[in-house]
């Protein structure tokens, strides 16, 4: 086993810690579910057993009993759990509209009969493989590569001492990197199955394991070193309209939201996908139903341990719930039948101050600082208040996209922030800056303390290196790689002497020489409008350096002066893009292929709020929606617009100045200038004769663009029971 140092220290004290006992109840109700799959689904009729019996989709689900993906995906959690995610992880399986489809591509020339005996007889083959031992040859069958997590806990169950129930393979990798294994060496090819079985070998040359069942060592796993991030997105959740359906929800402790004509989540392979379902039901609330789509996905693969926060309208906290078991579409339920397993604490319950306007909607965010407002409000509501936990990089509840980025930077290197004005891409890079720093804390705090500590990062510390932490630079079209990298600069102390060149340290360089002096610090360059800069040029031969393979590894001779340069491995790149930007070109593909690319689009849930009425979220999704149809997604406008110090704007003033000031010439220069696209997108704001933007009186502007943008049948809100949209639910 290789080193496990990690894991080895305090173990002793972790296993002390851990409640055997309950994970041995656990262990003994998973045993009773694997007997009864077994039962069901005995080794002996799988060489004939039928495709129904077998596959997810409506005729399953109008079936008394289950099929046996239904009971492996839905009916034995407790086995271990594989949900999320669609439905191909089946391999073969029926889509809401009745069509069979087939996952591996090998097969889908078949007809679905022929393809499921060719799955089937793979099934039927490894099974007998892992009966006489021979597992190795499990490997073989291409078919079941395209459902590891399913032909994993399939096997987990007919040979329960021969494999670990854990069934992820990313979860499988980091319980073998912190055990000691080297899960660097399995390629992408290497199976969930194999994997699973090299870790359980890990697990039984641990001394303190022995005599464990493999449930109580996974159960230990995910206790003390669960993969997932802590920091996940918290979601707001409505139990009805006006939680007509809370007692029930809290009853049965669940939680459940409508649109059920759609049917099954599970039977949706992407957002666009179920973004179409919504639009043959909903089709006035198109231009919003791809946004409702991805909040809906996100609420099918809502996992064990996340939060959920229950409300009723629009500034009442009823409950937080934490998930506990997956999502179902409960076909049996009258209505709002797709469902999750939550164990609700009803010490959150609390009354806002003042109402969240983005809680109209069924499903919302819950930002950082909110959740903080509601644990607070908790805090002050019990009569024997709870210690306050010990602060940790993961109690700051660092914002998701804010982890997303600086996970993919830790990834590779540097990392372009693209997307339309407006979407917070700079502020988004200050973010990450932040959070590099150890100042997560202070990413929603208000805007002077943010500016303050943002200041702090980006000055030289007195006696120590001579380039801050955190760069700031702006490309254009004459920044250069003397600029950037090194080049000859006239030299102001011999400005008498005529004309006098000395070699100048560019910026990037200057950046690495701070670093290289303080290797246990991080070094962020943010590059504001990189694709306005010429990046090859500006780059030069640095770009092969960028790798993070090469970084401190490799150097080069920089042709300007001859010296030797490397990158250190605690430099870091933003640059932000702005996607509508129709003055640069395509980037350059080697450039491209060294960078990650992170799309920002609009963020409604920053919108929390109305001005005489009109929401601020609806508005600039109505107005995007049209913007979409008539150019495309990267022509959208972002939230900023209609935001002032990081708050929602509040006056019709405000608006107004917004609105005519920053928003009408952008979306005139998407137009051209051009009156009929510019009547397209705002309609009756449009004189027909001048083809101009009328001028309104800042007080008549709000319930304009009511009329003109906000659906009152918004798509965010659970329909009613009327198919067209016309009859919907509040919040």
């Amino acid at each position: 086993m290789a080193d496990s140092g990690e894991f080895r220290d305090g173990l002793a004290d972790r296993i002390a810690a851990f409640d055997r006992e309950a994970a041995s109840g656990d262990a003994a109700r998973a045993e009773e579910a694997r007997r009864g799959v077994v039962e069901q689904f005995p080794l002996d009729i799988w060489a004939d057993l039928p495709l129904e019996r077998y596959a997810l989709g409506p005729t399953a689900y109008r079936n008394p009993s289950y099929s046996f993906c239904r009971l492996l995906e839905y009916g034995t959690d407790n086995i271990g759990s594989i949900r999320g995610g669609s439905a191909a992880k089946h391999i073969v399986y029926q889509h809401r509209s009745g069509e069979w489809r087939i996952v591996p591509t090998a097969l889908r020339g078949l007809r679905v009969h022929e393809a499921w005996e060719k799955v089937r007889a793979e099934f039927d083959a490894a099974f007998t493989a892992a009966a006489q031992g021979r597992y190795e040859l499990i490997d073989e069958f291409e078919s079941l590569s395209y459902g590891q997590a399913l032909t994993t806990k399939a096997l987990a169950i007919y040979f329960p001492g021969a494999f670990l129930p854990i069934f992820s393979a990313s979860h499988v990798r980091h319980f073998t990197a912190l055990i000691g294994g080297r899960p660097h060496q399995y390629s992408s090819g290497v199976r969930t199955w194999r994997a699973n079985r090299e870790l359980l070998e890990l697990v039984r040359q641990v001394p303190e394991f022995k005599g464990w069942l493999p449930h109580e060592v996974m159960d230990f796993l995910y206790t003390f070193h669960d993969p997932r991030p802590k920091d996940r997105v918290i979601w707001k959740i409505a139990p009805g309209e006006r939680a007509s359906l809370w007692d029930d929800c809290l009853t049965n402790r669940r939680i459940r939201i409508g649109w059920d004509e759609i049917g099954s989540l599970g039977q949706f392979e992407s957002d666009q996908e179920l973004k179409e379902a919504l639009d043959q039901y909903w089709p006035g609330s198109a231009g919003a139903n791809l946004r409702l789509a991805r909040q809906m996905l996100a609420f099918r693969d809502l996992e064990p341990g996340d939060l959920i926060v229950a409300n009723r309208g629009k500034s009442e906290v009823l409950a937080v719930g934490t998930i506990a078991e997956g999502y179902v579409y409960e076909a049996s339920l009258e209505k709002h039948r797709h469902t999750v397993g939550v164990n609700w604490d009803m010490s959150y319950a609390q009354l806002f101050d003042s109402p969240r306007h983005a809680w109209q909607q069924t499903l919302a965010k819950v930002p950082a600082k909110l959740w903080r407002e509601i644990r607070n409000g908790r805090q002050a509501s019990l009569t024997e208040p709870v210690e306050p936990e010990a602060a940790t990089e993961s109690d700051a509840e660092l914002p998701d996209v804010v982890r997303e980025v600086r996970d993919l930077l830790h990834h590779k290197g540097q990392v372009v922030l693209q997307g339309p004005p407006g979407t917070g891409k700079t502020r988004l890079a200050l973010s990450v800056a932040l959070a590099l720093a150890g100042r997560a804390d202070l990413i929603d705090a208000p805007p002077d303390q943010r500016a303050a500590a943002l200041a702090e990062l980006s000055q030289v510390p007195d006696g120590g290196t001579d380039t801050a932490r955190l760069t700031m630079v702006t490309f254009h079209p004459s920044y250069g790689y003397e600029d950037f990298v090194e080049g000859f600069k006239p030299n102001p102390a011999e400005a008498g002497a005529g004309l006098n060149l000395m070699l100048t340290d560019g910026l990037f360089r200057r950046v690495c020489a701070a670093a290289q002096k303080a290797p246990d610090q991080t070094f962020l360059i943010i590059v504001d409008e990189i694709n306005r800069g010429d990046l090859p040029r500006i780059l030069g031969e640095l770009i092969t350096l960028l790798e993070l393979d090469k970084r401190g590894s490799v150097s080069i001779t920089l042709p300007t002066s001859g010296r030797q340069q490397s990158v250190p491995r605690n430099v870091r790149i933003i640059g932000t893009m702005n996607s509508a930007d129709r003055s640069v070109g395509h980037i350059d593909a080697a450039i491209r292929r060294r960078f990650a690319f992170f799309d920002v689009p609009p963020d409604l849930d920053a919108l929390d709020g109305e001005v005489e009425g009109l929401g601020l979220a609806g508005f600039l999704e109505g107005l995007n929606a049209k913007l979409d149809a008539a150019f495309g997604p990267d022509h959208l406008l972002g939230q900023a617009y209609l935001l002032a110090d990081d708050r929602p704007l509040v006056t019709a003033e405000q608006l107004s100045r917004a609105f005519h000031h920053e928003i009408v010439p952008l979306v005139t220069d998407y137009c051209l200038g051009q009156p009929e696209l510019l009547r397209n997108v705002l309609g009756k704001l449009v004189d027909d004769g001048t083809g101009r933007v009328v001028q309104t009186n800042p007080q008549d502007l709000p319930k304009i663009l009511a009329d003109e943008f906000a659906d009152t049948t918004s798509v965010g809100e659970e329909p009613t029971g009327d198919v067209d949209g016309a009859g919907w639910g509040g919040e």
